[in-house]
C-alpha cells in the first residue's frame, strides 16, 4: 500500500471572497452587452468614413473594422498570457495585471462611445484595438485568479457559477436604464451611448479597488518557471483534454454568438418590438444567467462538468425552437402579447449560461493535470486558449452574417425600411447557426476523460510531489498585511 501523502480537502473559498473578486466582472459584463450587442449597429447607424448610414459600405467597413480588430487580439491573448505565467510582484501574480489593464479598457471606452468628430474606419480600429487590449488583460488574469482561488472540482463550479451570476447584474443594469430614465437612456440608441460610456468610465475603477484590494491571491509554486517558448503553448494545445475543451469552446460561443450582432435587427424588424424593449428582451435572456448559473453549478455536481454541458446542449436547442416559432405581436402590442417572448428568452438564456461556466472550471482542472504532467504552472496561458476562441467566434459571427445581410439588400440604418425578402434574408441568419453549432459543441464531450475522480487524483499526486505546498504563500487582500 501507498504511503504517499493524500491531499487534504481544500476549503470551500469563503463567500466575501468570491463576491470581492466578482465585483470587476458587473461592469465587465455591462461593456460586453454594449460592444457585442450594440456597438456594431451603432457605428453602422452613425455611418463611417464618408459612408452613408446604413448602407451596404457601412456594414462594410464595420465588418472590417472589427475583424481586423480581432485578428490583432486573438494573438495578443497568449502573448499576455506567457508574460502572467512569469509575473512574480510582492502584490501578486495577477492584481498588476488588472491594474494595468482597466486604464486601457477606460481609454477605449472614452474614445469609442464618445468620439468626437465623425468616426472614420482607422479610429474605430485603433480605440478597439486599446479597449480589448485591456480587456485581454483583466480576462485571462480573472480567469486564471479563480483556478487558484477554488482549488477543488466541485468549489470551482461554484465559484464561477457566483462570478457569472453577479456579471448578470452588470448586464441587466444596463439594459434597465430605459425603466429608471423613462425612456431618456438605452442601449442601443445613438444619444445614450456616450452616457453608457460615463457610466462604465466611473464604474470600473470602483470595481477594481474593491476586487483587487480585498481578494486573497494564493501562489504556489511549480518545479520550472514557464519559459517564452511558443512551444509550450502548441504543447497544451494538442493535449486530448485540452484540445477537446477549446473546440468545444469555439462551437458553444459561436452558437448563441450568432445572434448577437443580429438581435437588434432581428427583434425590431422581424418581431416587431420597439428598440427599448428590445433591450428588455435582452435582460430577460442575461438575466436568467442570474438563476441559470448556480443551478448548473449544482447540476455539474451531480453529474459531472461534462455531461452537464451536453444536457444544457439540448435544452438549448429545444428552447431555441420554441423560440423561434414564436408569432410577431402586432404594431400597437400590449404586455400580455409580449409575455410568450420573454418567457422564450429567458428559457434560452438559462440553458446558455451553462456554457461559459462550465468549460472555464474544466479549464482550471486541466491546468492542474497540466501542473503535474509537465511541472509548470501554465494556468494563464491555458486560460487564454479559450479567450482566445470567444473572441474568433465574435469576429466571425459579424464577418459572416453582415456581409450576408448586405448582399440580401438589408438596411441597417435605425429607422430604415425594409422589404420583406430583407426581412427573410434577416431571419434565415438568426435561424439556423445557433443549434447546429451548440449541438457539435456538445458532442466534443463524448470520451472527456478528466471528472472529479480524476481530477481527485491529480490533486493527491500533486500534494505527493510537494508541488502545490512547496515554497506557497498567501498574498492577502491589500487592505490587510501579507499572510
Amino acid at each position: 500500500m501507498s504511503s504517499s501523502p493524500t491531499a487534504a480537502p481544500a476549503a470551500r473559498v469563503p463567500l466575501q471572497h468570491i463576491l470581492s473578486f466578482g465585483t470587476l466582472g458587473v461592469p465587465l459584463a455591462a461593456m460586453l452587452v454594449i460592444y457585442g450587442v450594440y456597438l456594431p449597429r451603432h457605428y453602422v447607424s452613425l455611418g463611417i468614413d464618408n459612408f452613408a448610414a446604413g448602407t451596404k459600405a457601412a456594414f462594410l467597413a464595420v465588418t472590417a473594422a472589427i475583424t481586423l480588430t480581432r485578428v490583432f487580439d486573438v494573438g495578443l491573448d497568449p502573448l499576455v498570457a506567457l508574460v502572467m505565467d512569469r509575473t512574480k510582484t510582492p502584490i501578486g501574480r495577477y492584481r498588476p495585471w488588472l491594474i494595468m489593464g482597466v486604464p486601457l479598457v477606460l481609454l477605449g471606452i472614452y474614445e469609442v462611445l464618445m468620439p468626437t468628430g465623425h468616426p472614420t474606419t482607422f479610429s474605430l480600429i485603433l480605440w478597439l484595438v486599446v479597449t480589448y487590449a485591456g480587456m485581454s488583460m483583466i480576462n485571462i488574469a480573472l480567469a486564471a485568479w479563480s483556478a487558484v482561488l477554488a482549488r477543488e472540482y466541485h468549489d470551482r463550479s461554484r465559484v464561477f457559477a457566483i462570478q457569472q451570476a453577479m456579471g448578470v447584474l452588470g448586464s441587466v443594469a444596463i439594459l434597465t436604464l430605459p425603466l429608471f430614465t423613462h425612456g431618456k437612456i438605452a442601449a442601443g440608441v445613438k444619444s445614450s451611448m456616450p452616457i453608457l460610456g460615463l457610466i462604465l468610465i466611473i464604474a470600473f475603477p470602483i470595481a477594481l479597488a474593491i476586487c483587487a484590494g480585498l481578494t486573497p491571491e494564493r501562489l504556489g509554486a511549480v518545479a520550472q518557471r514557464p519559459s517564452f517558448k511558443m512551444s509550450d503553448y502548441l504543447s497544451a494545445l494538442g493535449r486530448p483534454s485540452m484540445a477537446r475543451l477549446v473546440l468545444a469552446d469555439l462551437l458553444l460561443t459561436l452558437g448563441p454568438g450568432t445572434t448577437a450582432p443580429l438581435y437588434v435587427y432581428y427583434f425590431h424588424d422581424a418581431k416587431g418590438f420597439n428598440i427599448p424593449d428590445v433591450g428588455l428582451l435582452l435582460i430577460a435572456y442575461i438575466g436568467a444567467g442570474f438563476v441559470g448559473a448556480p443551478f448548473w453549478g449544482r447540476l455539474a455536481s451531480r453529474f459531472g462538468k461534462h455531461r452537464t454541458v451536453q444536457i444544457a446542449c439540448v435544452a438549448y436547442s429545444i428552447t431555441q425552437t420554441i423560440l423561434m416559432s414564436l408569432p410577431k405581436v402586432s404594431g400597437h402590442y400590449t404586455f400580455s402579447q409580449s409575455v410568450p417572448t420573454v418567457i422564450g428568452m429567458f428559457s434560452v438564456g438559462f440553458c446558455a449560461s451553462a456554457f461559459l461556466l462550465l468549460v472555464r472550471s474544466m479549464i482550471a482542472d486541466v491546468a492542474d493535470e497540466v501542473k503535474l504532467e509537465v511541472k509548470q504552472d501554465l494556468t494563464s496561458l491555458l486560460f487564454s486558449m479559450v479567450t482566445t476562441t470567444t473572441k474568433i467566434g465574435a469576429s466571425i459571427t459579424v464577418l459572416i452574417v453582415f456581409p450576408i445581410l448586405a448582399a440580401v439588400g438589408y438596411n441597417g440604418a435605425e429607422h430604415a425600411h425594409n422589404t420583406p425578402q430583407a426581412v427573410f434574408g434577416l431571419e434565415m441568419c438568426y435561424l439556423f447557426a445557433p443549434i447546429i453549432l451548440v449541438w457539435f459543441g456538445g458532442a466534443m464531450f463524448f470520451g472527456y476523460k478528466l471528472d472529479a475522480k480524476r481530477h481527485a487524483e491529480i490533486r493527491d499526486a500533486l500534494a505527493a510531489l510537494d508541488v502545490a505546498a512547496a515554497e506557497e504563500s498567501l498574498v492577502g487582500p491589500l487592505s490587510e498585511a501579507a499572510e
